[in-house]
């Protein structure tokens, strides 16, 4: 819901239809605990005195920040740090990770000063993506030496887990109405840091009452207070008028905190209109609210999904019709630059790389449609790039982009563009895994000129009940209504009478990244943010419909007890 930032909040005939608003909460949290084993002994007489160093890359640029060091640990080639790096995870965001080890030497914070152990790279999303969300890799960086292993552990922070069910009603509001009484509703704003306010929720309108008694409403805790239990929560009361002028009846202020203590005396709260409380002398209030009712449910998430073992298998479909223009014309959206990346490429690079480290295999079926196919040039609407219909898998994206670039030289560009093909080809391999040990997302790459609507709408309605999603990306300059209306997030699709039970296609046109700088890697960043940010809710919403729950992680690895023997 895009909220007018002018006026109060736009037209409010429509109160109580948007909850929480997620999009300027911040991420989920996550913990990362470092412990190495194996260091190398840079100390004559005692072993070395390790400290962690964190580094994260900025968007866009590639320079290495310092994010936070972990405590110094005496004499140890096997530390466990009790010192955490506390991070903001983003699922559709690639974090790149740096961990530097030193032997500290002295008391100076400068890193030179001190004996470099060896460093470690990874991406947040390998952390949080490996088994048990526990990393463990060789440690590198000093040539001809064996440096140890890192053990990295990802856990997500539980504040921001929690939702809440609260209920109020108030008592003997002011009377706004000159005919009748007033009809009131409620406006929830948690505070920033720089004391602004954010709106957070709106309660329904209770018609023709100054005793209003409203409905009870779930929000989770990181909307009302970015989890942070003391700051304050601003609360408005207004008389609900047709014409979007509600009038201002008063204002209370609480907290979390305060809340969570439940219906009691605590929490009958004065509504006070500042504007009469200076004018008239005898003024009290403008009526009270009560919490009638606060209960507290803790959310399961993506990652305890990810981290019980629930595989992401990721398939691509690339289009190959002739709609895209000659691949040896610079003009082609298939042009095969040797200097750059055509708009194919860019899209598949982006997006794969961020999936990929939820993927443990690494391996993609990788399909085509929409071209003549040698020998004997038939059509087809779903061939395996890499010309093996057995095993249509590639190594990696890496994989994928050599097995597109292949075929390219290959096929011939055809028609019609039918999407139902390949949409049917992964329904089928989800429909045999509906345990939620596994979840697809298939990513369509094409330039929006589809042929088979209705067919198509008809496979997506039947994948809705299944463990997958949907990724359309339109290259070049067409009008891409149809996907728009894919998509779904406007009007929930439907094929013949039957809608689709939960919404799995996501749509962004490919142009609105491509900056006119020429600056790709910045687009990028933000063409896999907008492509992926909906995956974990229509993974959630899968597994809410069908009852399932995470599986509990499992324990972390022990090695078996004969081989810890030897080393005594």
């Amino acid at each position: 819901p895009n909220l007018d930032r002018g006026g109060r909040f736009g037209n409010m005939a429509s109160v109580g239809e948007f909850n929480s608003f997620s999009a300027s909460i911040p991420a989920t949290k996550v913990e990362l605990s470092v412990s190495c084993r194996n260091l190398l002994d840079r100390d004559t007489f005692s072993k070395s005195d390790p400290i962690c160093v964190l580094y994260t890359q900025g968007i866009g640029s590639k320079e290495w920040r310092e994010f936070g060091r972990t405590e110094v640990i005496d004499n140890t080639l096997n530390p466990d740090f009790v010192r955490k790096f506390i991070m903001d995870y983003f699922f559709e965001e690639r974090e790149n990770l740096r961990f530097d080890l030193y032997d500290v030497d002295s008391k100076s914070p400068n890193l030179s000063k001190h004996d470099f152990l060896g460093h470690v790279f990874c991406t947040l999303g390998e952390i949080v993506g490996s088994q048990g969300s526990r990393l463990e890799k060789a440690i590198a960086g000093i040539p001809g030496k064996k440096c140890g292993t890192i053990i990295l552990t990802a856990e997500e922070l539980n504040c921001c887990r929690d939702s809440v069910l609260m209920q109020f009603c108030a008592n003997k509001l002011d009377k706004k109405d000159f005919f009748g009484k007033s009809d009131p509703f409620l406006v929830f704003y948690r505070s920033n840091e720089d004391g602004s306010f954010t709106i957070c929720h709106k309660t329904e309108v209770v018609k023709n009452t100054l005793n209003p008694v409203w409905q009870a409403f779930k929000i989770s805790v990181r909307a009302l207070c970015n989890g942070d239990y003391d700051r304050t929560i601003k609360i408005e009361v207004y008389d609900w008028d047709r014409d979007g002028s509600h009038d201002f009846i008063g204002e209370f202020t609480t907290s979390y905190r305060e809340l969570s203590r439940g219906q009691s005396q605590f929490n009958v709260y004065e509504v006070i209109n500042p504007k009469k409380k200076e004018k008239k002398k005898k003024y009290i209030n403008s009526g009270t609210v009560t919490l009638l009712s606060f209960l507290i449910e803790t959310e399961v998430s993506f990652l305890d999904y990810i981290k019980g073992g629930t595989q992401i298998n990721f398939t691509v479909a690339i289009d190959f019709t002739a709609s895209n223009g000659n691949p040896a014309q610079p003009t082609s959206l298939h042009y095969m630059n040797p200097y750059q990346l055509n708009a194919y490429g860019m899209a598949l690079k982006a997006v794969g790389e961020i999936i990929q480290d939820y993927d443990s295999d690494k391996m993609f079926p990788a399909l085509g449609f929409g071209a003549k196919l040698p020998p004997d040039g038939r059509v087809s609407h779903e061939f395996a790039l890499n010309g093996n219909p057995q095993n249509p898998y590639c190594n990696g994206i890496d994989g994928v982009m050599e097995a597109y670039y292949r075929s390219l030289k290959s096929v011939q560009l055809y028609g019609p563009t039918n999407f139902a093909p390949v949409i049917n080809h992964v329904a089928r391999y989800a429909s045999s895994v509906k345990d939620g040990s596994q979840y697809f997302v298939l990513l369509i790459i094409t330039d929006g000129v589809i042929s088979d609507m209705a067919q198509t709408k008809e496979s997506i309605v039947n994948a809705s009940k299944l463990p997958m999603s949907i990724i359309i990306v339109g290259v070049g300059p067409a009008e891409f209504d149809a996907m728009e209306e894919l998509d779904g997030d406007v009007v929930r699709i439907s094929s013949r009478g039957k809608y689709a039970e939960r919404d799995i296609v996501q749509f962004v046109p490919f142009r609105d990244y491509i900056d006119r700088s020429g600056n790709y890697i910045l687009s990028m960043a933000r063409l896999a943010k907008d492509v992926l940010a909906e995956i974990p809710d229509q993974f959630l919403s899968y597994m809410r419909v069908r009852g399932i729950k995470p599986s509990p992680a499992p324990p972390p690895y022990t090695p078996p007890l004969h081989v810890l023997q030897t080393q005594i």
